[in-house]
Parts: structure tokens; C-alpha cells; sequence
């Protein structure tokens, strides 16, 4: 039976991160990984990554998307 991991953040919040290279930085959840303690922040820890072209994206090159952080370095932002 799996465990279930409780979190003080969901998808769709505004959270502030509070230590890291990104402190300070403030952005909505899209997703949250609870069995790796992670969630990736709009905006936050952009990861560029080089692409091969392809049929779906014929000219390649360089995409940005944000990497994961761990859970701990969010808060809730005030409102």
C-alpha cells in the first residue's frame, strides 16, 4: 500500500522561494512530483535544453523550461 506524502503547497498556488539560487523569486505551481518532494514554479530554475529537429519542431534548437525544485525552498506567497 502506497504512502500517501502530505504538502503544504498544490497546484495553481503563488509561492515565493525562500532559499536556493532562486530566492526570492515568485511564480505559480504547475506541478508538483509529492514522491520526489519537487515542483516546478513558473518562471523559476529555466533549464535550457538543445532539441534535434523534428517533424513537430522542424527548425530545433534551444528550448527553455523550468526545472524542479525541492518543496521545502517554497512558501506561500501572502496575498
Amino acid at each position: 500500500m502506497a504512502q500517501r506524502v502530505k504538502s503544504h503547497v498544490k497546484k495553481g498556488d503563488e509561492v515565493v522561494v525562500i532559499s536556493g539560487n532562486h530566492k526570492g523569486s515568485k511564480g505559480k505551481i504547475l506541478q508538483v512530483f509529492p514522491e520526489k518532494s519537487q515542483v516546478l514554479v513558473e518562471g523559476v530554475r529555466l533549464i535550457k535544453k538543445h532539441a534535434k529537429p523534428t517533424q513537430d519542431r522542424p527548425e530545433g534548437g534551444i528550448i527553455e523550461k523550468e526545472g524542479p525544485i525541492h518543496i521545502s525552498n517554497v512558501k506561500l506567497a501572502s496575498k
